[in-house]
């Protein structure tokens, strides 16, 4: 088995990967999907009303599946985030056994270089949602073509731009991000594929 993850701007280019994922017959138990809080609050705000009763994944678009079962868990470093998945449960759990632990260890452990993984957890950071799905490597092409329909950020290019504020890598300590209103807006919109 390989573990494919990629990481998206919006929670709705993250949300249609899941559902192409789940319609193609992956397994909701072979996809990982976490978020930060804050950009999912705001999405679910500007799709439907959200009372205390409504569950977080029926809020958020998951009426069935993988997204049916999202909850709210904290990882160092990304604060409170929306979560699904084995691989959420791994970076709580690392956190525990290792210093560095977290998500950036829980990817790494999956196969995803350590630089790699540090830019993705600084986009989720940053409000971004990271897709991860473990394959077959008959199915890896499959999952490869849908993951990479939906525009997932290039790591190498968003580091570079990290870099230009003085980013050097991934900080468990760092207090959670939250977006500015400008930003939330722009999270808010719907995903179109051109």
């Amino acid at each position: 088995m390989k573990t494919i993850t990629r990481v998206y701007d919006t929670y709705a280019q993250a949300r249609q990967v899941v559902a192409e994922l789940e319609a193609a017959g992956a397994p909701p138990s072979d996809i990982n999907i976490i978020a930060n809080r804050y950009v999912c609050e705001e999405t679910a705000r500007g799709e439907e009303p959200t009372g205390a009763a409504a569950g977080i994944g029926a809020a958020l678009g998951g009426t069935a599946g993988l997204l049916a079962g999202l909850g709210m868990i904290a990882i160092p470093g990304l604060g409170p985030v929306v979560a699904a998945g084995a691989l959420a449960a791994t970076a709580v759990g690392a956190v525990a056994g290792a210093a560095t632990g977290g998500l950036v260890a829980a990817l790494v452990s999956s196969g995803v270089p350590q630089r790699e993984a540090e830019v993705y957890c600084e986009a989720v950071r940053r409000g971004g949602t990271m897709v991860s799905m473990r394959t077959s490597e008959a199915d890896e092409q499959r999952v490869l073509l849908i993951m990479d329909q939906h525009r997932p950020i290039d790591h190498a290019a968003r580091e570079a731009d990290y870099r230009t504020t003085g980013w050097t890598r991934f900080d468990p300590q760092a207090e959670p991000y939250t977006p500015s209103q400008t930003e939330i807006e722009r999270l808010r919109q719907p995903y179109a594929s051109t």
